[in-house]
């Protein structure tokens, strides 16, 4: 037993001090001053929420960013949202359009809606939660088009 419990201590060891040089490491990650533009159009509720995690990370590490919704994932953003954006997920019970509200408060984050969303829904700006906006189609090509403009898509 004795001969056994040695090696499995000094492994332990081991792997507790790697997983610590790793953790400080990352901890020392590059902030990003690209500009990212985070396209959600999926009517996942998860894929919604991910996409929050992710544009609020990317701009807590310095990322200039933006985001635009489009089709279903649009309704992230009106006032009288559908409950598929607004229940919360696990593991913190946090919602697509909450975590977003974060986002907006939070950072510098953009977030619009497509230019013809407002219109297919037969509705205007004021259906839309404080802090967004409908996108300029020219903006946001330029936006893409700009070289140093990195594009996440959900």
């Amino acid at each position: 037993m004795k001969k056994l419990l040695v090696p499995v201590l000094t492994a332990a060891v081991t792997f507790l001090a790697a997983g610590s040089a790793y953790a400080e490491k990352t901890q020392d990650v590059q902030a990003s001053k690209s500009p990212l533009l985070v396209l959600v159009t999926s009517d996942d509720a998860q894929v919604q929420l991910m996409s929050m995690v992710l544009t609020m990370q990317s701009a807590k590490q310095g990322a200039s960013t933006n985001v635009l919704l489009c089709g279903a994932a649009g309704d992230m953003a009106l006032q009288d949202a559908p409950s598929s954006v607004t229940t919360g997920q696990p593991p913190m019970n946090m919602s697509a359009q909450g975590l977003m509200k974060k986002v907006i408060a939070g950072t510098d984050t953009k977030v619009e809606v497509c230019a013809i969303y407002l219109p297919g829904k037969g509705s205007d700006q004021s259906a839309l939660i404080d802090g967004v906006s409908v996108a300029d189609p020219a903006a946001i090509a330029k936006l893409m088009a700009d070289k140093e403009t990195k594009i996440a898509s959900f």
